[in-house]
């Protein structure tokens, strides 16, 4: 586990699972988001539980980033090889993103997070984010690609393990898994009804 310590938040990020990265105020409340948010990560890991008793093994400064909402900083582990099984992660959660839009309402509740956008808006959101993330590891995909064809360019760098660019390739993983997350319980939790 590492935080990310920022002027307005905190992000407690597993150090093992991509993704599963909650904020809060403090770094108590981020470690308590995190864990209250084991059991919808866990089955992206492709895990039934996970384990909730934290270890901080390392503390990094924020940036404005962080105080935005997105975590922002590469951890000593991120500069390690990328595990083999992480991009099945990425995998898990596209999946799930997938389902989640197909079935959800495209008119959702507004309020503080995303500051009021639809379905299709945050899915379009995604998408974009995922092409900008992917430049930082060296892959190119053209504006107005098919998802699918995005997606697979990104797993196909992914299993090369390319060079050291912009991003560490583990870091990259882990910050497009984490945004794919996010948007996936946003869309949940912000069904009408």
């Amino acid at each position: 586990m590492y935080v990310e310590v920022g002027a307005k938040k905190v992000f407690a990020c597993a150090v093992d699972w991509p993704g599963w990265e909650r904020s809060g105020r403090t770094e108590e409340a981020a470690l308590e988001a995190l864990a209250a948010h084991a059991g919808r990560y866990a089955p992206l890991a492709g895990r039934k539980r996970l384990d909730t008793s934290f270890e901080v093994v390392e503390r990094l400064p924020g940036t404005a980033t962080t105080d935005f909402g997105a975590p922002d900083a590469v951890c000593e582990a991120d500069r390690g090889p990328l595990p083999a099984a992480w991009p099945a992660i990425l995998e898990r959660a596209w999946a799930a993103f997938d389902e989640v839009v197909a079935r959800s309402s495209p008119v959702l509740t507004k309020g503080p997070r995303g500051g009021g956008r639809d379905r299709d808006q945050i899915a379009e959101h995604v998408a974009e984010a995922e092409r900008s993330y992917a430049r930082q590891i060296g892959v190119r995909v053209p504006p107005r690609t098919p998802w699918p064809e995005q997606r697979e360019a990104i797993i196909d760098a992914l299993r090369i393990r390319p060079p050291e660019q912009r991003w560490p390739v583990r870091y990259f993983l882990r910050r497009t898994t984490w945004h794919v997350v996010d948007h996936l319980w946003e869309i949940e939790d912000k069904q009408p009804g």
